[in-house]
């Protein structure tokens, strides 16, 4: 493994964590949950605890920092790496680009990727992944094939239950952001109706009045897992185990460092930097340093043809 990883050699996990503050005030709002609203929940000693952004948000947060919605491409440090575009038929109208998969809320196994008239990618996922009727499935085939298809897939899990309900791998990249020794701060406001203040609230006439619960917390924490005993296990080249890390360590320096506007009323900011708890010896690249990793590893990986170009897929509802 290159020097710039070396110190993570025989380690199963690299766990990491950066403590946050909000850019503003000492507000912030936190994620919520239908029926549920914020999720509270206190440990044995009775700290009052918060989930300020769920593992399931915070993958999408990582995969969004790395698409330039300007260009509708990847960020240029990640020129080069495959995905899979979904554009509209030819005459269609309207733009070309559809959706793809670094945002679909599903990735590879997203309905406009699989469930339209265009099989050719499930066609050829189904044949090069050899599934038989019954029994377990190869899921190191599995990983090379998303490798090469998507490694962000690869890095976020997938489950390609549209092709077979085996098809499943968990996230080699995982995080959270919880608060601790939280207090709710309650505010509320109103919808003014300047024409009719009696009108009818449910077809969106009056005045509406509302409450808003935010939270002021001891502190703020974000946490990293990333699964280096799964990724080993999936048996990729050394080149392709570079790169994933290097996207991992990446996609994290991003969305510290840009992409901490979680919501209106919850703008976060990092306060020391990123602390590696494990493995000991460990820090983290600088952002620089990653994209020139990526840079090479995606070079090294195309010259052995490990992955190939961006694949487009043409979306007509069956």
């Amino acid at each position: 493994m290159a020097s710039l990883f070396s110190a993570l050699q025989g380690a199963p996990r690299l766990l990491m964590e950066a403590e946050l503050r909000p850019l503003q005030g000492e507000r912030f709002q936190a994620t919520g949950f239908p029926d549920l609203g914020p999720a509270r929940y206190q440990l044995p000693d009775g700290t009052e605890m918060l989930l300020v952004e769920s593992a399931q948000s915070v993958a999408n947060r990582l995969e969004e920092v790395c698409w330039d919605h300007q260009r509708d491409d990847l960020v240029e440090a990640l020129e080069g790496l495959p995905y899979v575009r979904v554009v509209r038929p030819a005459g269609g109208g309207g733009s070309g680009l559809l959706t793809n998969s670094v945002l679909e809320a599903h990735r590879l196994n997203s309905p406009y990727i699989l469930s339209g008239k265009d099989k050719t990618l499930s066609e050829a996922l189904q044949q090069e992944l050899q599934t038989e009727e019954e029994g377990p499935v190869d899921l190191r085939r599995l990983a090379k094939v998303l490798f090469r298809c998507d490694p962000n897939a690869l890095l976020h899990g997938i489950f390609l239950e549209k092709l077979d309900g085996r098809l499943r791998l968990p996230r080699l990249l995982s995080g959270f952001i919880e608060a601790r020794n939280v207090l709710a701060t309650e505010s509320g406001g109103v919808k003014f109706d300047r024409v009719d203040p009696s009108g009818d609230a449910a077809r969106g006439f009056g005045h509406v009045p509302f409450h808003r619960t935010e939270f002021t917390a001891e502190r703020i924490t974000a946490y990293f897992n990333l699964d280096l005993a799964l990724l080993h296990s999936y048996g990729l080249a050394e080149d392709a185990v570079e790169l994933v890390i290097s996207l991992a360590l990446y996609k994290i320096r991003r969305f510290l460092g840009a992409g901490l506007r979680l919501r209106t009323a919850c703008d976060l900011e990092v306060k020391h930097g990123i602390r590696v708890t494990r493995p000991e010896g460990f820090e983290v690249p600088t952002e620089e340093e990653l994209k020139q990793s990526l840079k090479t590893n995606i070079g090294a990986c195309r010259a052995q043809k490990l992955f190939g170009p961006v694949l487009e897929v043409i979306w007509e509802k069956e």
